[in-house]
């Protein structure tokens, strides 16, 4: 194994600490292999220039041009009373635009002597606008002068790699630095295994590597991408599929119902029949419960396609044959929510040990982080003993202190905001692991659940239960047509005199300090905006002195008291509020079905699958439902269409597919807030579909073969590298 070092080496050793502190900081790359998989995002053609007229504005841009002409101006400012500030600026051109440079003050001199009209150069730089036309403000550059011999070196081939970028440290010396480390590419050691590579007709690791940032022909780039693809598709799925082996290696204690429990007692009580999708659903799981290994399952629903129902089920059926079952929510909100609609579906079912309680009842308890000391102490013991079957709750279920007499059955709601430590931390409540159910009503594209939960088996309830309405979307262009906020307004009324409630949805809260980072612009569109976004506070006491005057409206939000977020969410449910200003707590879960319509604030702030979760709160009874998405993003702009797009279509597997190619997949792998960064430096997940079903197919084949990889340093090593902390984490957590 002495070849690996080399790929270990620190950058500081190879680069010298300047450079490498710059690469650590801001692209997170510490040793000579992290450089080398920094690839190119794409390549410059000698002959052929990058178009000038398709640059984006407010991204930092590489470009290769020409300079047309340059001129120095003389002015007068603060810092130059008598008319001695210098300004210099340049036009270059490419044959499809020309763009404007400037440079000023003591910096005008080294360009003004050596960008003369003629001279060839790359330029790097923040693309702004001024006076309406497009500029680099003293951009960095890199003459290219074809004759001297370092820039045949440098350049050498008729590619030139153009890298991920940042303000501090430009393309070409990216490039420059990967020139200096690209020797050691020889010696990287090929996680693949010979005969996957071969028959894949796949090129070895050193020379994809060699391709890839310096190609001769756009061959050589097919092949070296097509080759790491297949590495980054594969490294993970194996590192699931050992996953998925070592889970079912665990011992789990089978649980069937008993024939005439708890289950068919429900079962009799309930006043509709299940959907087809909910039965085939059931079917899967409780297969999975009569194993005597821990069931892994995702179960995806489009909102309101009747999850709860189905985990429901499953808990009982647990319960039927003498286990515990415990439901984790991501909120108190929704943890209170969940518990109360599931003690009103089951009625005298759910009192068990009650005067009153039916036969096979049996407890649902609710435990929380804000519970009083007595409630807590009570919940506790039913536990313990055994007395109460079912038990709902937040992260406060896998505190130490709690002990459950017999844990068969966990179900997670809303998987994404649960961490693998907090899977596993109730994981080991029960004797022997528990069953495991995962719910999500954000939809999953197939190949996103294939790299995210990969270790999961998947179920997806893609039904509508009968008597739930059609949800119609609008958006609303608040800045264009202000008359469409007024008419948005009297909807909401309208909605209230028929007897029905509204949401009125804000991306902010309202009483957050001024802090300069929050209001910070994200985009140019923000840019254009300048204005932090709507906070429910403010919206709602306009809403009550102005359009929606005499209604009765309540705020909620996440940092009220717990108590208080309950009042209110008990008044809206009761129907006692007519419209509720909230932030996106009410995205999971809440279920009031006599709110019909929903006002979304800076809807353009939102993702489009938040905005479809959101839109599920309503159309939720017999009354169909309105959302409308308001916004004064200008009709051309990229945030416009993608509300078009949530507008167009109720359908949750076609919303999540344009979500992801608009946000690429760091966001969906890593939820943008972990802060890791993604795994995924070639592959897209949306793209690659085929690519990362083959790979699953080959790892599980040679996990079942060699679990532990004995025959294969070189992927054991990748998994390392893949698998430190930082990374497990994120895979797990998807």
């Amino acid at each position: 194994m002495d070849l690996v070092p080399a790929l270990d080496e620190p950058l500081k050793k190879v680069l010298g600490p300047p450079t490498a502190k710059v690469m650590a900081e801001h692209l997170g790359l510490h040793t000579v292999g992290d450089l080398l998989h920094h690839y190119p995002r794409r390549y410059e053609e000698r002959g052929q220039l990058t178009h000038l007229a398709d640059l984006p504005m407010d991204e930092h841009v590489t470009v290769v041009a020409m300079v047309a002409d340059a001129r120095l101006h003389s002015f007068a400012s603060a810092k130059a009373p008598r008319g001695k500030g210098q300004r210099l600026e340049v036009t270059i051109t490419d044959g499809s635009g020309r763009l404007q440079l400037v440079f000023f003050g003591n910096g005008v001199h080294k360009p003004h002597k050596e960008l003369l009209p003629g001279t060839r150069a790359m330029f790097a730089g923040k693309v702004s606008v001024f006076n309406r036309r497009l500029q680099l403000a003293h951009p960095a550059y890199e003459l290219l002068r074809d004759d001297s011999e370092e820039a045949v070196e440098s350049w050498a081939g008729a590619l030139i790699p153009l890298y991920p970028a940042t303000a501090k440290l430009e393309s070409w010396k990216i490039g420059k630095a990967i020139q200096t480390v690209l020797p050691s590419a020889q010696e990287a050691v090929d996680p693949l295994p010979e005969s996957l590579r071969e028959g894949r007709g796949l090129v070895p690791l050193p020379e994809a590597l060699l391709k890839i940032h310096r190609p001769h022909t756009k061959a050589d780039i097919e092949d070296a991408r097509a080759r790491l693809k297949w590495d980054e598709a594969f490294v993970l799925q194996v590192a699931l599929a050992r996953r998925r082996h070592a889970d079912a290696q665990l011992p789990a204690v089978a649980r069937r119902p008993a024939p005439d429990g708890l289950l068919t007692a429900f079962d009799a009580r309930l006043p509709f029949t299940l959907t087809e999708g909910q039965q085939q659903v059931s079917r899967e799981i409780f297969a999975d419960l009569a194993t005597e290994h821990p069931m892994h399952r995702l179960l995806q629903g489009e909102v309101g396609s009747g999850k709860t129902m189905v985990a429901l089920r499953a808990m009982l059926a647990v319960v039927d044959a003498g286990g515990q079952a415990a439901m984790l929510a991501p909120t108190e909100v929704l943890a209170q929510q969940h518990h109360r609609s599931i003690v009103e579906m089951m009625g005298e079912l759910a009192e068990g040990g009650m005067l009153g309680g039916a036969e096979h009842a049996t407890k649902v308890v609710l435990l929380t982080g804000s519970m009083g000391a007595a409630a807590r102490r009570q919940a506790l013991l039913d536990l313990v003993t055994g007395e109460a079957g079912i038990v709902i709750g937040t992260h406060a279920l896998i505190e130490d202190k709690v002990q459950f007499h017999d844990l068969g059955l966990v179900v997670v709601d809303e998987q994404h905001r649960f961490g693998v430590e907090q899977r596993d931390a109730l994981r080991g409540k029960g004797k022997q692991p528990p069953h495991l159910l995962v719910m999500t009503a954000t939809p999953i594209p197939r190949t996103v659940a294939m790299t995210v939960f990969g270790d999961l088996e998947t179920s997806v309830l893609d039904q509508l239960p009968a008597g739930r309405s059609p949800i119609a979307s609008h958006v609303v262009p608040a800045a264009d047509k202000p008359h469409f906020l007024a008419r948005a307004w009297q909807r909401v009324r309208e909605e209230v005199e028929n007897g029905h409630q509204a949401y009125v949805v804000c991306p902010r809260i309202g009483d957050e300090e001024d802090d300069p980072k929050k209001g910070k612009a994200k985009s140019p569109e923000d840019e254009a905006e300048k204005r932090p976004p709507l906070a429910v506070l403010d919206v709602a006491e306009q809403l009550a002195k102005g359009p929606l005057q005499g209604l009765s409206v309540e705020v909620l939000h996440g940092r009220m008291h717990p108590d208080d977020k309950d009042a209110v969410m008990r008044r809206f449910a009761a129907g006692d509020t007519d419209v509720l200003v909230a932030t996106t707590v009410i995205e999971v879960g809440v279920n009031v079905p006599n709110a019909t319509a929903m006002v979304i604030m800076d809807a353009d702030r939102f993702g489009v699958s938040q905005l479809h979760q959101l839109r599920g709160r309503v159309g939720r009874g017999s009354a169909p439902g309105l959302c409308l998405l308001v916004t004064e993003m200008p009709e051309a702009s990229p945030a416009r269409q993608r509300l078009g797009a949530v507008a167009s279509t109720l359908d949750g597997f076609e919303l999540s597919r344009i979500d992801l190619e608009q946000r690429r997949e760091g966001d969906v792998l890593g939820q943008a807030q972990s802060g890791a960064r993604t795994s995924l430096r070639m592959l897209a997940v949306i793209e690659d579909e085929e690519i990362i079903a083959q790979a699953r197919q080959e790892a599980a084949a040679l996990v079942e073969g060699d679990p532990e990889l004995i025959g294969l340093p070189g992927l054991r090593t990748a998994l390392d590298a893949l698998l430190d902390e930082e990374r497990e984490q994120y895979l797990e957590k998807g």
